[in-house]
C-alpha cells in the first residue's frame, strides 16, 4: 500500500472519530422557512462557538461568537431579507452547515 493512501484512511478515521462527518446529520434546524428566528438543536455543548450565516453570494450577513448551551441555540433573524442562506456552526467540538430559507 503506498504512503498516500495509508495517511488518507488515517485522515478519514479520524475525522469518523471526531464526530465531524457524522453530527450534522443530527443537527436540525426549524421552522424551515422561518420569518424571525431559527432553533438549531442537537449540537454539542462549547464555551465559545462561531455562528455565521452567509447569502447565497456568499455574502457574511450575521457573525456571532456564542456559547452553546443545552445543545440548542436561538438565532434572530428577523432583519435577514428574504432568501436562502447558509448557516455555519464551527466549534473545537464540531462544524455544521445547514440551509434554511427566510421568508
Amino acid at each position: 500500500m503506498n504512503k498516500k493512501l495509508i495517511l488518507f484512511a488515517l485522515l478519514v478515521i479520524t475525522l469518523n472519530n471526531t464526530g465531524f462527518s457524522q453530527s450534522a446529520e443530527k443537527v436540525t434546524i426549524f421552522p424551515n422557512p422561518a420569518t424571525s428566528v431559527i432553533n438549531i438543536l442537537g449540537l454539542k455543548n462549547t464555551s465559545q462557538a462561531s455562528i455565521i450565516i452567509t447569502d447565497i453570494y456568499g455574502s457574511t450577513v450575521i457573525n456571532y461568537k456564542w456559547e452553546i448551551k443545552k445543545n440548542a441555540l436561538n438565532i434572530p433573524i428577523a432583519n435577514l431579507n428574504q432568501g436562502i442562506y447558509l448557516l455555519s456552526i464551527k466549534s473545537e467540538e464540531e462544524v455544521i452547515q445547514k440551509k434554511f430559507y427566510k421568508k
